[in-house]
């Protein structure tokens, strides 16, 4: 079995409550994920615990929506979310650092999320998973550095 958690940390030249208002505005997600192309909020009033959004996203294979329920919102230090009721858990860390933030993405394939990819793709399961372990790997640095962009703009 591949590894099953992952995580990315980027400097970002902006305080860590400036940076937290970009990465827990979800709506904004697709402006720098490679593979997220849109998020809006399905219920609950935007960032904060218990709110409940869907995310659409696009690879050359195949388009899917998800849906994702926030599980931490702390202004100015962390904001993460999990997939499909506690399949995957996605976050970001936020820490005051050289006159700015370090922030952390990170991402955890959920014991949930394995059980549910056997029952899904059966002997496929396994490929699928790492082909999703492998996205978070590369997508995750794509996706900071494209914070980190906007943030310092």
């Amino acid at each position: 079995m591949t590894d099953l958690e992952f995580a990315h940390s980027i400097h970002v030249a902006r305080a860590p409550e400036d940076v937290y208002s970009l990465v827990s505005d979800i709506t904004r997600m697709g402006e720098w994920s490679p593979q997220c192309r849109a998020c809006w909020w399905d219920d609950g009033g935007g960032p904060e615990v218990g709110a409940w959004f869907t995310g659409r996203n696009e690879t050359p294979e195949r388009t899917w929506e998800t849906r994702s329920q926030v599980v931490a919102a702390d202004p100015g230090r962390e904001f993460a979310w999990e997939v499909n009721n506690g399949w995957v858990r996605w976050g970001f860390t936020l820490e005051p650092v050289d006159g700015g933030t370090r922030l952390t993405q990170s991402w955890h394939f959920k014991p949930k999320g394995i059980a549910g990819f056997h029952d899904r793709f059966g002997d496929r399961a396994e490929s699928e998973i790492a082909t999703r372990t492998q996205s978070a790997k590369t997508g995750i640095p794509q996706t900071l550095a494209a914070i980190k962009a906007t943030a310092e703009a």
